[in-house]
């Protein structure tokens, strides 16, 4: 007889879990530590080449143009027109003070606004003549007058601009405004000389008093005062050419003609002052 015998499973016994030793823990923090700055170079390295890639062309482009110099295509001469009163040599320092020789790399604009610069030149153009030469033309500033101020003398265009203080001999036979301030006045003295010849052929200078008026130094010895204003300084002349027309007032012995007053000339006369009553415009003296 058998017996039956039951059997009891019992559980299995757990295995236990593998603690991480030091050394590996160690390992994997300093992994952790390098894989943000790797990352880091990784992104500038990226940065740096893009950087490179985006400047290429102009780097392809300085090389092309230097290359291009060296075959013969750099600034070699300069064809300077447009000089009638200053020299060549301040247009040769403008045209090339530049950067670079070549002529792809000439910066035309800046060589303009150089030559811009000097006293005499009022604007310029630049161009390119290939293979080798700017071509410059100048156009000048105008003489108008020569301006003496501060016991000192210079040339000046129509706008008082002064062009030069050098050799001004050749200029003699410009007016010589004297005072401050005369020299931007030179265009509108030039205008109302213009309108009165009779007057203008006596002149030898003119004295512009306060800022204001001018008197006219003639040749003859005498002074000729007129008003404040342009306007009013013209009908004075009209009156002056009628009676010097008329009776002769130009090298008569007289000093000063003083038509400052809207109706009167006071004339000196060897140190003293006589008083003339003018007439009306329109009517016979």
């Amino acid at each position: 007889m058998s017996e039956h015998i039951t059997l009891k499973r019992g559980k299995r016994p757990q295995k236990a879990k593998p603690t991480r030793s030091r050394t590996s823990r160690r390992k994997q923090t300093s992994k952790r530590q390098y894989v943000g700055p790797a990352l880091a170079l990784g992104a500038a390295i990226v940065a740096i080449f893009s950087a490179w890639l985006y400047q290429l062309p102009d780097k392809l482009w300085l090389a092309a143009a230097h290359g291009v110099a060296d075959a013969g295509f750099e600034v070699r001469s300069v064809d300077v027109t447009g000089l009638h009163h200053m020299t060549r040599l301040p247009v040769y320092t403008a045209a090339l003070d530049g950067a670079s020789d070549s002529m792809l790399l000439v910066d035309l604009e800046d060589i303009r606004e150089r030559l811009k610069l000097l006293p005499w030149v009022a604007d310029a153009s630049v161009g390119r003549k290939l293979p080798d030469t700017l071509v410059v033309d100048i156009v000048e500033r105008q003489p108008a007058a020569l301006w003496q101020y501060q016991g000192r003398h210079a040339l000046v265009d129509a706008n008082g601009y002064v062009l030069t203080r050098h050799k001004l001999e050749r200029f003699g036979k410009l007016p010589l405004l004297v005072g401050e301030g005369a020299n931007v006045e030179a265009r509108a003295f030039a205008a109302m000389m213009k309108d009165y010849p009779a007057v203008s052929k006596h002149v030898s200078g003119a004295i512009w008093v306060g800022g204001r008026r001018w008197d006219l130094r003639l040749k003859s010895g005498e002074t000729l005062s007129l008003p404040e204003n342009y306007a009013e300084a013209r009908k004075a002349l009209d009156i002056f050419v009628r009676i010097d027309r008329d009776s002769g007032l130009v090298d008569k012995g007289f000093s000063r003609f003083d038509l400052r007053l809207p109706d009167k000339m006071v004339v000196r006369v060897a140190g003293k002052n006589e008083s003339v009553k003018l007439p009306k415009l329109g009517t016979e003296i």
